[in-house]
């Protein structure tokens, strides 16, 4: 069995002195190792960035696109409205034409039918004198 060892002021002394060198040396390594790691982190972040930046380029590029496909869906569709409602009034003009031509020709049967009558009243009348 070993016996108690008695140590000596000195001894002690450097006996602290190595525990807390080894102490720093250890904070020191974490140290080291966590600067490693937040330039990893920083790596990392710049990238999430760079990819949230494009992300958000690339939306604003498809709603541009999209805003200009929509400004142009409605003049398309103004468009034709215009030409609808153009279509229509040429419709209803040549259908008030259309009415027209059949009014004046009635009204020229009816004439006829009535200047008829009259000269066949103004026959009869000279065949009676």
């Amino acid at each position: 069995m070993a016996g108690f060892k008695e140590t000596k002021f000195n001894d002690r002394i450097s006996t602290a002195q190595a525990a807390r060198q080894a102490q720093l040396d250890k904070v020191k390594a974490l140290a080291a190792a966590a600067k490693e790691k937040a330039g990893e982190r920083a790596a990392e972040r710049l990238a999430i960035a760079k990819a949230r930046d494009e992300r958000l380029a690339q939306r604003a590029e498809e709603k541009r696109l999209a805003a200009a496909e929509a400004e142009k869906r409605r003049l398309a569709e103004e468009e034709a409205r215009k030409q609808a409602a153009e279509e229509a009034r040429l419709a209803a003009e040549k259908q008030k034409e259309e009415e027209l031509q059949r009014m004046m020709q009635l009204l020229a049967e009816q004439k006829a039918a009535r200047d008829a009558r009259y000269a066949a009243r103004k026959e009869r009348g000279k065949k009676k004198r």
